[in-house]
């Protein structure tokens, strides 16, 4: 019988560094990674326009990779979700994933200053001018006012990460 594989997510402020960090440990671990942003851009290409498009087809995506998620980790493979946990209503979701199977877990929280949050903002429009709509300083804000971190009665094992 195969040992439950581990489910690994991530809160922090947008520009924090979870897609750079999920990427890194995903290799580190052979773990598989699933990123919210590839499978978004996948199944509705030009239909996220904004925040509100974002929260909408997020929501849509959520209950399809649900079981398909659990079944990974049940078969011994470690998932790393490159999804954010950054309200306690999105956590709920991870805690769907894990408790109703007993699966092993970690939220890794990045503690990430505004200022450097809002550099790496800048460098990713460059890289990747496709983005540069949504990277920006106004969505930053607008985004992270529903920022909430994480604490320990939600019943995480948190890993923090002081990100500088």
């Amino acid at each position: 019988m195969n040992e439950t594989g581990t489910l690994i997510f991530f809160s922090g402020k947008m520009g924090a560094g979870k897609s750079t960090y999920a990427k890194q440990l995903a290799n580190e671990l052979k773990a598989i990674l699933l990123s919210e942003d590839d499978w978004l851009v996948a199944l509705y290409p030009d239909e996220i326009q904004n925040f509100d498009d974002y929260i909408l087809y997020s929501a849509r995506l959520k209950p399809l990779l649900k079981s398909h998620v659990q079944s990974l980790l049940h078969s011994g493979v470690s998932v790393v979700m490159d999804f954010p946990g950054n309200t306690p209503k999105q956590r709920a979701w991870f805690k769907e994933l894990f408790d109703e199977s007993q699966i092993p877990h970690k939220l890794i929280y990045l503690q990430t200053d505004d200022s450097l949050c809002l550099q790496r903002l800048e460098k990713r429009r460059l890289e990747s001018p496709e983005r540069a709509q949504f990277d920006t300083e106004t969505v930053f804000h607008q985004v992270n006012r529903y920022f909430q971190a994480p604490t320990e009665d939600e019943g995480f094992n948190i890993d923090i990460v002081l990100n500088k």
